[in-house]
């Protein structure tokens, strides 16, 4: 008598219905969409800066530097003395004599500064770094722009400031959208060249401006330019 063996039988594979496969279809888009949507508003849109303010003693350093710089000068002695009486100017002698050539400002200052004189006070950032100078830009675009319309792009950008050899040295280092780095031939293939070195030969903007700097120099939170006679 023999004895038949038969195997067990396996069990069938688990298979999703119709309506599970479509919300797993619907759920990933669903996620899809947060992730990329939670992206853009990240790294492309970006709320307004906070405006830099200045406690008293900065508040006061900063008014002293401005008193140096005449058109900034609007304290009541000079008002008194250069507005005499009728209310025109005073004739002066023009004069050299004793006259800083030096500009120091840190970099809550200039932001500071940014906040009070104009309309950039929550669309741009100035970073200051050991030969580095960074904004951040926020720019509003047009509400019939494609796609973007009505929405704030987030733009960075760096430059390289020092001096050396005795000039001074002006690298683009780069500019980003939304914290993608534009292609450098999008920047007309200036990344990384010294533009005083490049056009500072020939008469114009880059080689006035490098004749005019006895040294410039910017470190962690400050810049100070010195000019030349």
């Amino acid at each position: 008598m023999t004895t038949e063996i038969t195997q067990p039988e396996q069990k069938s594979a688990k298979k999703f219905t119709g309506k599970q496969v479509l919300g797993l279809v619907v759920g990933t888009m669903l996620v899809t969409l947060f992730v990329t949507a939670f992206t853009i508003k990240i790294f492309l849109f970006h709320g307004p800066f906070e405006p830099v303010v200045l406690s008293d003693s900065e508040e006061r350093q900063l008014e002293k530097k401005l008193a140096s710089l005449e058109d900034f000068d609007n304290r009541t002695t000079q008002s008194n003395s250069e507005h005499p009486g009728s209310g025109s100017l005073k004739p002066e002698k023009y004069h050299e004599v004793g006259v800083s050539r030096e500009i120091t400002f840190t970099e809550r200052e200039l932001n500071a500064m940014v906040a009070k004189n104009t309309d950039l006070a929550e669309t741009l950032a100035i970073d200051l770094a050991e030969n580095m100078v960074s904004i951040k830009l926020l720019i509003p675009l047009d509400p019939d722009f494609p796609v973007l319309g009505g929405k704030t792009l987030k733009v960075k950008a760096g430059a390289e400031i020092a001096f050396r050899e005795g000039r001074p040295v002006v690298k683009l280092k780069g500019v980003s959208l939304m914290g993608v780095p534009a292609p450098n031939a999008w920047l007309g293939g200036l990344k990384n060249i010294d533009l005083i070195r490049e056009f500072g030969m020939e008469e114009g903007f880059w080689k006035s401006f490098a004749d005019g700097i006895e040294s410039i120099s910017v470190v962690e939170g400050s810049m100070k330019i010195e000019l030349k006679e």
